[in-house]
């Protein structure tokens, strides 16, 4: 891979055997942003599970401390005496069938969450194949399938994420801007943290938090000692 000047100017502030306390690896992190946009705050997570058995799982959802910098876009899968309400409390779109339709033929995806009540799964059930591969279908467990929509748009516009691992046992997900600086980065760090611990499996063995790498959108990776909360 071809990395560009800054890339290679940023990683030469970073240890890459080092494992950083979290608030210097945020201050690291903010450092090695070079990029002339704010650049987004991921965490990468590997666990010691095995997520091709379904008892060793592990997903959820939470809103973060300071939310995550980005305003997310929310369509909702609701009856007609709901639309206003969806509406009302910030969702972008909501509706039924007539949106279904508008994803099935017209490539419809300007939104990043779907929220759905139960009673229109049915309909939201159809689009498993299309929403499923983008990370799209709701589902209870990340609490977006739920008669409550109001709470639910407000939470996600407050800045709730969802977390679960991939094929390789490890948990993508952001938790921040570099302009929201050191403490706000190591609050929402500790607060994801702490929801991945309480999500671990009875079925984990052996060590359940195998690393954790922060890194900016375009900056180097820099490991976090996950055992220090600050």
């Amino acid at each position: 891979m071809v990395r560009s000047k800054n890339y290679k100017e940023s990683s030469k502030l970073v240890e890459k055997q080092t494992l950083y306390d979290p608030a210097d690896a945020f201050d690291l992190v903010i450092k090695a942003s070079k990029a002339k946009f704010d650049e987004t705050v991921e965490l990468h997570i590997k666990l010691g599970v095995d997520s091709r058995h379904a008892d060793q799982q592990v997903r959820g959802a939470l809103v973060l401390p300071h939310g995550t910098g980005k305003a997310s876009r929310v369509l909702v899968f609701c009856k007609d005496e709901q639309v206003q309400e969806a509406l009302d409390a910030g969702a972008d779109f909501a509706g039924g069938q007539e949106l279904a339709d508008r994803i099935q033929n017209e490539n419809f995806f300007d939104y990043d969450i779907v929220v759905a009540t139960p009673d229109m799964m049915s309909v939201v059930g159809r689009l498993g194949r299309v929403l499923g591969p983008k990370g799209l279908m709701p589902t209870p467990k990340a609490g977006t399938v739920t008669p409550n929509v109001a709470q639910a748009i407000e939470e996600i516009k407050a800045g709730k994420v969802e977390y679960r691992l991939d094929r390789t046992n490890i948990i993508h997900c952001p938790i921040g801007k570099v302009s929201f600086g050191v403490d706000k980065l190591v609050d929402n760090y500790a607060a994801l943290l702490d929801a991945v611990n309480r999500a671990k499996p009875a079925a984990a063995k052996g060590q359940y938090i195998k690393s954790c790498t922060t890194a900016s959108t375009m900056g180097p990776g820099v490991r976090i000692n996950a055992q220090k909360q600050n």
